[in-house]
Parts: C-alpha cells; sequence; structure tokens
C-alpha cells in the first residue's frame, strides 16, 4: 500500500511518492531523465539537478571515448545512477554489444535496452528487441526494455526476463504525450514487472496522465531539452510526477453525464 493511502485509524500523510524498487535497487525518485541535446553541460545539470532526479540514462554510442572530457565526465556519479542505453541501435546485435561495451566501461550491468525498426519513426522492432533482451539477461544483465504499447509483447519481455518494461507513451521525441491509453492500462493491468512509461512526453500533463494510468515511473529526455526553460520544466516534470503518482492511489470520483451540486439542496430557504 502506498504511503499516500488512507488507512483506518492512522492521518498520517507523507508529501512524496515511496520509493520505487527495480530489481535488487531502489530509488527515492520515479522520475528517470535523460542527457542528451542540452545546449551544454551546465544546463543539462542544472536541469537534472531540479528534476529530483536519481536515474540518468546514456546514450553509449554517442559518448566520445577518445575525449578526456565526454559525457560521462560531466555526470556526478556519486549522484547519479548511471543507465546506460542502446540508442542508436537498429539490431539486436548491435544492441547487445553495446551494451557489452558499456559494462567493459565499467558502468555495470544495468542497461536500457533499445532496438528500433526504423529511422523515421524510431519505433521499437518488436522482434529484435525480444531477441536481444533474452540474449542479454542470459548474460546476467539487467534489462529496462524501451517497447511499443503492444500489451501481448510487454508480457513477452516480462517473460524473457526484462527488469522493467518501458512502452512508449508516442514516437520518441515527438512531444505527443501518452496517445493510447487504453493499451497501457492492459500493460499495467497485466505486468507484474515495474512498467516505466517512456518516449512521448512534451510537458508536466503528460507525465500526471501516465503515473495516473498506474505507471511506476516516467522516463524522458526532449521534454524538458527541448523545453524554452529546460530548468523550469525539469521543476514541472518532477511535480508532475508526484502529483499524478498521488492522485492515482487518493481515488479519483466517478465520471458522470450530468451535473451535481456539490452543496446540499434539500432545505434550502425559498424550495
Amino acid at each position: 500500500m502506498g504511503s499516500s493511502e488512507t488507512v483506518p485509524g492512522n492521518t498520517q500523510t507523507h508529501n512524496t511518492p515511496t520509493p520505487l524498487t527495480l530489481g535488487d535497487r531502489t530509488f527515492r525518485s520515479r522520475l528517470f531523465v535523460g542527457t542528451g541535446k542540452y545546449s551544454d553541460a551546465e544546463t543539462m545539470n542544472a536541469a537534472l539537478e531540479a528534476s529530483g532526479c536519481e536515474v540518468v540514462t546514456v546514450a553509449i554510442r554517442r559518448v566520445d571515448l577518445n575525449s578526456g572530457d565526454n559525457l560521462l565526465a560531466q555526470l556526478d556519479r556519486e549522484k547519479y545512477f548511471l543507465l546506460p542505453n542502446t540508442a542508436g541501435c537498429f539490431n539486436a546485435e548491435d544492441a547487445i554489444r553495446v551494451c557489452q561495451l558499456s559494462r567493459e566501461l565499467g558502468l555495470g550491468d544495468w542497461v536500457k535496452l533499445e532496438v528500433l525498426g526504423d529511422r523515421k519513426t524510431l519505433l521499437p522492432d518488436p522482434v529484435g528487441t525480444l531477441e536481444a533482451c533474452r540474449e542479454l539477461v542470459a548474460d546476467g544483465f539487467k534489462v529496462l526494455v524501451y517497447s511499443s504499447d503492444d500489451p501481448v509483447l510487454a508480457l513477452r519481455l516480462q517473460d524473457a526476463g526484462a527488469t522493467s518494461v518501458m512502452p512508449a507513451g508516442s514516437p520518441i521525441g515527438s512531444g505527443q504525450g501518452i496517445l493510447n491509453s487504453n493499451n497501457l492500462s492492459i500493460i499495467l493491468e497485466q505486468l507484474d514487472v515495474p512498467v516505466i512509461i517512456d518516449a512521448g512526453v512534451g510537458t508536466a500533463s503528460d507525465v500526471t496522465i501516465a503515473m495516473e494510468l498506474g505507471a511506476e515511473g516516467v522516463l524522458l529526455n526532449t521534454g524538458i531539452a527541448g523545453a524554452k526553460d529546460p530548468v523550469a520544466m525539469a521543476h514541472a516534470m518532477r511535480h508532475a510526477l508526484d502529483a499524478g503518482w498521488f492522485a492515482a492511489r487518493a481515488g479519483r470520483i466517478a465520471k458522470r453525464r450530468y451535473a451535481q451540486a456539490s452543496s446540499p439542496t434539500e432545505g434550502v430557504l425559498g424550495e
């Protein structure tokens, strides 16, 4: 039971969501933030700080390993848990190779798996994603898997040993928000592993909607990095996630076709 739920005889409440457990790790923040597309390292780090995140994703293929001032050097490894991702991989073999390189670089065995189907839509390749997930799990990796909003694929990825399934709210970087809440709701209902909504977030309300559906967390990048004021947007995303998490557990009122007075009408003078 979440810390915001009402317990008979207990009126104590908390102002932050309960921690998120993934595999053998626990994180206070349920907001995962990417590190791409920022204008400079200073803005990136200020936005990460404002977001309150603990987990940041890093695209290993886009890190200049020949530079001492690469992205990895610009992140506080004591403060953030780095989650290497396979962004830019269009087949299972490349994605597996990038994960192995990440481990050789000392980034551990946690990875965010992306196997994309084509360069125009950047939608995941379901066959390649499932194949890579199986092989990486067998090789000892903790795999958080970016997937489509297909409930059947989500189940297959869970069966393959995924630590978390991360269905897209909408295409990567599109800013369209949550396009298929029905499928996402089915995924959330069916899966036992944590479901983190990933991709397509454009503004704070998108994060709230994802959390109100029952997601365990949200991963985003462009929604913050591409905003006119990334730091202000990071603040907004942080509070939006908290709002959605509490709302999902508060028990919203039923939707009605017609109005219902918020104040009693019986016994009113003049009636």
